[in-house]
């Protein structure tokens, strides 16, 4: 099953050495949205027709996920970040919005941080982001990402168990399990399965060290745009404004109620609304 939404074009664009799979529609000020693990920019086909209506939404897939190229390296999250800002411009967008969730968040702060003059918005959904004071203790107690960081491992366990995978991981951070279909996750576990995606989605947790030397440096110069910061309340919700308060001076948001990590599945209208209201009004 190939993942397609009424009134969006997916293409698949040039950028930094590879091709990343966009998918575009929608009219008005331009907003970029970035997925985690395990999903893919189908993590936001219930919020695109929401935003649509006042805005340009540009969803994508990571390096190393769905469509887009997986190369060898290039996954610490300046790098990806390069790869969502060219995509930007070579969609015609100068100066943008964008907004992560889990790794897409660890993606959209160093683009924020990186690409001043072009990203006028950045909000980041339900994710500890490295560089964060607690960064370390936190992410001790998460089991996924040492999982992940080993070399090979993850890929020969999860080779062939794709769909189980990603069923049991994502339902252990879901609240409302009314929200969680089988059909969206065999889009993701289809696309896992596609040959080198999930070494790329690997790839992504074993740069994290440098990531968090890297988002230590971003800290200095704190941002001055607006930033909202959301989770589920029964995940990171409560950590997501004073965590971004360390990267940035103008920040607002709080918890998503009834919902954990992935708050574009379970609370779409909810998110797009916050998201409508944020870009709204500054």
């Amino acid at each position: 099953m190939i993942a397609a939404l009424k009134g969006f074009t997916q293409q698949l664009v040039p950028v930094n050495g590879i091709k990343i799979n966009a998918v575009t529609g929608g009219s008005g000020p331009p907003i970029l949205l970035l997925h985690g693990w395990p999903e893919t920019w189908w993590e936001w086909h219930h919020v695109m027709p929401l935003l649509a209506e006042h805005f340009s939404v540009v969803a994508m897939d990571l390096r190393g996920a769905g469509f887009s190229d997986c190369p060898l390296d290039g996954y610490h999250k300046a790098t990806m970040a390069r790869d969502a800002h060219k995509v930007m411009i070579a969609l015609g967008h100068e100066r943008y919005a964008v907004c992560g969730h889990d790794i897409g968040g660890m993606v959209a702060l160093p683009q924020a941080a990186i690409y001043r003059e072009a990203v006028t918005h950045l909000a980041v959904l339900d994710v500890p982001l490295p560089g964060w004071t607690q960064w370390e203790a936190m992410t001790a107690r998460i089991w996924h990402l040492g999982f992940h960081m080993n070399r090979d491992l993850p890929e020969r366990l999860i080779y062939g168990r794709e769909y189980d995978y990603v069923s049991s991981f994502m339902a252990e951070r879901f609240y409302d399990h009314s929200t969680f279909g089988p059909a969206a996750i065999e889009i993701y576990a289809k696309a896992m399965a596609l040959p080198g995606r999930t070494r790329g989605g690997m790839e992504w947790y074993r740069t994290l060290a440098a990531d968090h030397a890297a988002a230590l440096e971003y800290k200095k110069k704190p941002l001055e745009i607006p930033v909202l910061g959301l989770g589920g309340e029964q995940r990171f919700g409560a950590h997501m404004v004073p965590m971004l308060q360390e990267f940035a001076s103008n920040v607002t948001g709080g918890s998503i109620a009834r919902c954990s990590h992935y708050v574009a599945d379970e609370r779409p209208d909810e998110v797009a609304a916050a998201l409508i209201d944020f870009l709204k009004a500054s």
